[in-house]
């Protein structure tokens, strides 16, 4: 009896205030959507940065003809053959070092060529122009200072260049993202919060004569507040579902269908299905107490029988 009782009683509430409960719905959706994302896009990032990190190398560009004229590191004219075997024993000698790859300026060439033969500087460049290097993979990518330091300022060598530093600046784009979603979803959590407690005041005012009554009956304080609180958590439990939704849709749109970033994207790990679904019981149960806790809080206050 006491149940149906309590169910009945958040039917009646829904009921009343229909149009706060959508608007507590539609809040609590949205600022749950952004969190789960910005939660998606770090895992995203970390995603990306283990599958690339593991994939770039450190550069060490070797002085050309030309950048004996033009550069002040290549100062004593153009790498010699016996500067290029010591940078490469030395490589093979360092512990950290996994392999070593030598592209002449011949192959540096052709693979410009490849990339920007639709460019008018790929007709004027000459073979003559490329720079050669050794292509470091290193055990750890975290290490390149090591290599840096080590080769920095070695005749024969024009720069060193980790490649690491030209994904940073996707990483550092995709962090700002992340900031500014949460940051949105804190302002979506504040008015969702807002509207809660505001539909929680008008609810126990509107029944203040039947909590009233309630009270002369003998009925203790968490009897009277349950229906409050179970509709509070029914609306934040539906706006769960709602973003968990949103977020499904949205990895399908985004990565499989629509802008099918996967397919445009190719040489991007994008995250799985996995990393969608782990996601959304933590997004669920938020939906869930957080309403919950609000109505439970602002009844302390509005609740006065």
């Amino acid at each position: 009896m006491r149940a149906q009782f309590v169910l009945s009683e958040i039917g009646v509430g829904l009921r009343r205030n229909l149009t706060m409960t959508f608007a507590v719905i539609v809040s609590v959706a949205l600022s749950l959507a952004l969190f789960g994302g910005a939660l998606l896009m770090r895992e995203q990032v970390s995603t990306m940065k283990d599958f690339w990190y593991d994939k770039v190398n450190v550069s060490i560009y070797l002085c050309n003809k030309n950048d004996a004229e033009t550069d002040e590191k290549c100062s004593k004219g153009a790498v010699t053959a016996e500067q290029r075997e010591q940078i490469k024993s030395d490589l093979a000698d360092m512990s950290i070092v996994e392999k070593v790859h030598h592209e002449s300026a011949d192959e540096a060439y052709k693979h410009y060529r490849e990339q920007y033969s639709d460019t008018a500087i790929a007709t004027v460049i000459t073979p003559d122009q490329m720079q050669e290097s050794f292509r470091v993979k290193l055990k750890d990518p975290e290490k390149y200072k090591v290599v840096a330091t080590a080769f920095a300022g070695r005749d024969g060598v024009q720069s060193i260049q980790d490649q690491r530093g030209i994904l940073e600046n996707l990483f550092n784009m995709m962090r700002g993202m992340n900031v500014a979603a949460l940051f949105i979803m804190g302002l979506m959590l504040v008015i969702a919060l807002m509207l809660i407690v505001n539909t929680v005041r008008v609810s126990a005012f509107s029944r203040r004569r039947e909590t009233g009554i309630m009270r002369l009956v003998g009925a203790s304080s968490f009897y009277i507040q349950m229906p409050f609180i179970m509709e509070a958590a029914f609306a934040g439990l539906l706006g769960g579902l709602v973003a968990c939704v949103m977020l499904l849709v949205g990895r399908y749109f985004l990565i499989d269908g629509g802008l099918a970033l996967s397919e445009k994207m190719p040489l991007v790990n994008f995250i799985g299905w996995d990393a969608v679904i782990a996601v959304l019981p933590l997004v669920l149960v938020i939906g869930l107490l957080m309403p919950s806790m609000a109505a439970f809080i602002a009844l302390r206050k509005y609740l006065k029988v």
